[in-house]
């Protein structure tokens, strides 16, 4: 039986790619987005149909979480979650969290139904981002054009209004950029202001540093995440003039929490791996 030119390009492929997998850190971590934004791709495809059903409903977020959460596996990857009863209240509110990575996004994927009904504000460019823009439109993701501040605002006022009446969730990040460089980074106002506005309570939810991520070397290995969901901050009594100090304080709380889970996972990291040696 003659053997074709595929056949053996495939068997070569199940040779090369785990020799290849386990000694480039570097094709490791293209091959660890690869297959995560492709799996994310795929399901989205499949998941549209479904979410035509019941556009715009906030509730296909959890389909979306149940059909991707596995990729965690997949990537090595563990996520802690802490707080979880500050997540599982049925009231509106704001959350607002570090942003280290598009991985952000899996780690509430494992999570998301703790929240149930929540949805997230994300930059307008996502929306042409091929089945993952129309799939995430039509689970009710608020997309803002960042470079429209009035048009911006006219839709978080719009978003406001919707989550205080079906008591949803509003997940941001009000860093704006993602950096995984240690730091919780100054925030924009969007997010604080809009919680004042409309007396809606914040929760901080902040991600431990993504020690097993380096996009400079282009490193990507196992690792574990503790989420932290701190208490809700009741915005009731506070003014306008109190969103800096409010925003400040925040930020301060976030960096301490992120120092303080930060410091705990990279001390298990460091002992496991110190076992492993001896």
């Amino acid at each position: 039986m003659s053997v074709t030119y595929t056949e053996i390009l495939l068997t070569s492929c199940i040779f090369i790619i785990p020799f290849l997998y386990e000694s480039s850190h570097v094709f490791r971590y293209y091959l660890k987005f690869f297959l995560y934004y492709a799996i994310v791709m795929t399901n989205s495809v499949i998941l549209i149909p479904a979410y035509c059903f019941k556009p715009g409903n906030v509730r296909n977020l959890l389909v979306a979480s149940d059909f991707c959460g596995w990729i965690t596996t997949l990537l090595g990857l563990r996520w802690i979650l802490k707080g979880k009863e500050n997540l599982e209240k049925d009231q509106a509110c704001i959350i607002v969290a570090n942003h280290q990575s598009s991985l952000d996004i899996l780690g509430m994927f494992n999570f998301w139904r703790v929240m149930d009904k929540c949805t997230v504000i994300a930059k307008k460019e996502l929306l042409y981002a091929g089945p993952f823009g129309l799939a995430a439109y039509l689970c009710g993701i608020i997309f803002i054009p960042r470079l429209q501040g009035a048009r911006a605002k006219v839709i978080m006022n719009e978003a406001a209004k919707k989550i205080k009446t079906d008591k949803i969730k509003l997940w941001v990040y009000p860093e704006g950029t993602r950096r995984n460089d240690g730091k919780i980074h100054p925030f924009k106002k969007g997010a604080f202001h809009m919680a004042v506005t409309n007396k809606l309570p914040i929760v901080p939810v902040v991600f431990s540093r993504y020690y097993f991520l380096d996009r400079n070397i282009k490193r990507f290995d196992h690792g574990k995440v503790i989420v932290t969901a701190l208490p809700p901050i009741d915005t009731t009594d506070m003014k306008i003039e109190n969103v800096e100090e409010l925003m400040e304080n925040v930020r301060n709380m976030m960096q301490l929490t992120f120092n303080e889970a930060s410091k705990e996972v990279m001390d298990g990291y460091i002992a496991v791996s110190n076992k492993k040696i001896t």
